[in-house]
């Protein structure tokens, strides 16, 4: 990981941490932070929210737009598996 993925990393782990699990941790589910490579986030869903039908609506509609309203060096959203 270079430095800027680094830095982007710990920046989307802030947001996730304070701002998306607690809502995904209401609901039964979790989010793992995997990694971040040229702009694009990796992350593992697991608990209710794996197998969930409405898991690809939480990352596309949910994570990714708060990620990218928060910080706009990220490019999309990704499961990681």
């Amino acid at each position: 990981m270079n430095t800027n993925d680094s830095v982007l990393f710990e920046n989307v782990k802030q947001v996730i941490d304070k701002e998306i699990k607690p809502f995904i941790e209401a609901d039964g589910g979790m989010i793992n932070l995997r990694n971040v490579q040229a702009g694009v986030v990796y992350v593992q869903l697991s608990g209710a929210c794996a197998g969930c039908p409405g898991a690809a609506m939480t990352l596309k509609g949910g994570v990714e737009h708060i990620l990218k309203m928060r910080i706009p060096d990220v490019k999309s959203v990704e499961l990681a598996y």
